[in-house]
């Protein structure tokens, strides 16, 4: 039987948060870098964010066990000016260092109105809205850029050279939830692309390319991806530049055609990523009620704006939310390589799989 062979699962969200927590321990991970790890791709599952999210559990595992990431690493933040400063992630899983990083940044605004924090000697972080809504948390607007491997083509391009090069904003907005924007500068996020390919489907157009720069909907026959814009993806390389510079030029990190790439062979040496963090206090600026009577004011125009015949305008986070509330209701749901993974690994460990009372199902069962 195949382990591609479609299974349909659900797995409730504290169910899952206890075994990607067990699994990530007993990988050897040290309590802090399974919490923060599991909070990232936590976020990302709950939220729809699937190729960010519990799906790379393995995948962490594999960098743990492998040496890529420290076990047990020690962070170091250096303050390097009234605003700014830098944590060295000590090779840590990314979601550590980065949630890391947030926090520093958000304390340095509290004090300067203003606090950024780079990153360097770090890893694969997930989602980039994580790190955002931490943040946001704080009642401040967020802003977070990261590189990565290279596997973007440029504009016009027919070789690799930006990472997906992630950026992400998250703004608060008073009662109601914040202004979520989280994307990929790459037309499609590289996690996507597998995703897709385990579950046998097509990709969209003018996204992904193959070895001579080709347009491809072949999951299998990618080799690149297209910056975001198709005909105007000019604008895309730009804005993945645009992270380079903020979370590799500027933290000392490894440029993205520099960087071991992220799915191996080689899971023993770090990999030197970079990623950005910044914070600004409303308060220094408009004032905290000023701005959020703002963003309410300009939320509701915004959903209020008429859309095309059978559409829905909606804002940035509009459709995370609503997805986080269903996944509460409904469970997470898992792809099918995902599931048979999580199976594995729960044999492996001696777990219980996250779903069915810890038994994989099959969709025709």
């Amino acid at each position: 039987m195949s382990s591609l062979e479609p299974i349909s699962q659900r797995a409730n969200v504290e169910t899952l948060e206890r075994f990607c927590l067990s699994v990530l321990a007993s990988a050897g991970a040290d309590t802090h870098s399974a919490e923060a790890c599991t909070r990232s791709i936590l976020h990302a599952s709950l939220h729809g964010i699937d190729s960010h999210g519990v799906r790379l559990l393995p995948h962490y595992v594999t960098g743990f066990r492998g040496g890529r990431l420290n076990r047990a690493p020690v962070l170091r933040f250096t303050r390097t000016r009234a605003a700014s400063g830098l944590v060295d992630g000590d090779h840590a899983q990314g979601a550590l260092a980065t949630y890391r990083a947030a926090t520093e940044a958000a304390s340095l605004a509290a004090e300067a109105g203003v606090g950024a924090v780079g990153v360097y000697n770090s890893s694969h972080f997930g989602a980039a809205g994580a790190y955002a809504m931490t943040v946001v948390s704080s009642g401040m607007i967020g802003l977070v850029f990261a590189n990565s491997d290279a596997y973007v083509r440029l504009h016009h391009g027919a070789a690799r050279f930006h990472g997906t090069n992630p950026i992400a904003m998250a703004v608060p907005a008073g009662d109601g939830p914040p202004w979520l924007l989280d994307m990929a500068t790459s037309a499609i996020p590289l996690n996507r692309v597998k995703l897709l390919a385990s579950e046998g489907r097509e990709l969209p157009p003018a996204v992904a390319s193959d070895a001579e720069g080709r347009e491809t909907r072949e999951a299998h026959r990618v080799e690149m991806l297209a910056p975001v814009g198709a005909d105007y993806g000019y604008k895309g390389a730009g804005l993945a530049g645009m992270a380079e510079v903020f979370s590799a030029v500027l933290t000392g990190g490894g440029l993205s055609h520099e960087l071991l790439p992220m799915g191996g062979p080689d899971f023993a040496t770090p990999r030197n990523l970079g990623a950005f963090v910044m914070a600004i206090d409303p308060g220094a600026f408009a004032g905290a009620r000023e701005v959020a009577q703002a963003m309410a004011r300009y939320l509701d125009a915004l959903r209020a704006s008429p859309p095309t015949p059978g559409g829905r305008v909606m804002a940035p986070g509009d459709r995370e939310w609503e997805e986080a509330a269903r996944r509460r209701r409904e469970g997470v749901p898992l792809d099918a390589e995902t599931a048979n993974a999580f199976a594995g690994l729960a044999k492996e460990f001696g777990l219980a799989p996250p779903f069915d009372g810890g038994k994989p199902r099959h969709a025709s069962q």
